[in-house]
């Protein structure tokens, strides 16, 4: 796949988790989520550093500092407007043809870049879809961002299972939604929340 497709997914997923963050309720931060034993509030600290800070060092190729791996982000009543201004930044990193060459170390194991930058879109738009059910929301992908999110999930799904990233996939109709066969090929029912993927 070309990168600025990838770029262009990278962007679409950036700007709806933007949008589903500055929906995310303060009262809501200690509620549960669908993600077995995490809080909104953990989930939230999660989306946030590793699709925001964690996309920039990626393309920067620098480790992420200990200071910003324990730092609660929602403790900043502001931290949604600063993870949409920290998503362009990153975004706008991505945006350097020189950064997709190569590959890049993730500390235990090196990757190509494109495939780095795959993940990336895969977390923030599975993770956003947590977000967004966990508040009332909708997380909403275009269909061809869509496909290559399931296309993304389906080629790494055993690996994020050894390590319990993923549940065993939930049955969905082929005919589904492809967002829908997406988040259950990851291990997520979709009838948990409302899922809407637009043509």
């Amino acid at each position: 796949m070309k990168h600025d497709e990838t770029h262009r997914y990278l962007s679409e997923c950036a700007a709806e988790a933007s949008r589903v963050a500055r929906g995310v309720p303060a009262e809501r931060l200690n509620d549960p989520t669908n993600c077995p034993g995490w809080t909104l509030r953990a989930l939230v600290n999660h989306w946030v550093l590793y699709t925001s800070h964690g996309l920039e060092h990626r393309a920067l190729r620098k480790p992420l500092p200990d200071e910003l791996t324990g730092r609660d982000f929602t403790a900043d009543p502001h931290w949604a407007t600063a993870y949409a201004e920290q998503l362009d930044r990153a975004v706008v990193a991505w945006a350097d043809p020189a950064v997709w060459e190569g590959e890049i170390d993730l500390g235990t194991a090196a990757m190509p870049a494109a495939e780095v930058a795959s993940l990336i879109v895969k977390e923030t738009a599975v993770h956003g879809w947590d977000v967004a059910v966990a508040t009332g929301q909708e997380f909403r992908l275009s269909d061809d961002a869509a496909r290559f999110v399931l296309d993304v999930v389906e080629r790494h799904g055993d690996l994020y299972r050894r390590y319990d990233g993923f549940a065993q996939a939930v049955p969905v109709a082929q005919d589904a939604p492809v967002f829908e066969r997406a988040l259950a090929a990851s291990g997520r029912d979709p009838r948990e929340g409302t899922v809407r993927t637009q043509g």
